[in-house]
């Protein structure tokens, strides 16, 4: 994951009196919005574990509904695998698949909210992913020689993320 911004020059830690109001640097932003979106893919994974765990439930419940209620079932509960009725298990497998419906739904909705964050971020960092440029369709692509790699741009340099 390679960084790059249009600052030359050596950036070091100790940049001289009244650091507090400095921006971070470019290793900084590149690293925090790394995490941000690491974040982001472990609530989606999650999310699709979850997903196969309701397909599952789904599934069983589909099964057991065509069993006669008073029929022996085995049910994993703790790592220990005990044994039920068909009318015992059902209504805790359907119990089960709601909750998960519900934490999927929370998932969903945390997601959406770092993926706002996500953006803000960037745009507050003038943040680039790789061969995202191409097609922006912002005007950039428009006069890259005058803004990619001399004078200043905006506040801040533009970071380069792959």
């Amino acid at each position: 994951m390679a960084a790059n911004s249009s600052s030359t020059g050596s950036k070091t830690s100790s940049s001289g009196g009244g650091g507090k109001q400095s921006s971070p640097s470019a290793e900084q932003v590149v690293a925090t919005f790394q995490r941000m979106r690491q974040e982001q893919r472990n609530m989606a994974s999650k999310a699709a574990e979850l997903e196969m765990d309701i397909n599952e439930h789904s599934l069983v419940i589909d099964t057991l509904k065509e069993v006669d209620s008073s029929r022996k079932c085995f049910r994993l509960v703790g790592g220990v695998l005990v044994e039920r009725t068909v009318k015992e298990v059902l209504p805790a497998l359907e119990n089960n698949k709601e909750q998960i419906s519900k934490v999927i739904e929370t998932i969903n909705t945390q997601m959406q909210a770092k993926g706002r964050e996500l953006t803000e971020y960037r745009e507050r960092y003038n943040i680039r992913l790789v061969g995202e440029g191409e097609g922006d369709g912002q005007g950039q692509s428009a006069a890259p020689s005058g803004n990619s790699e001399g004078g200043g741009s905006k506040s801040g340099a533009g970071v380069l993320v792959s």
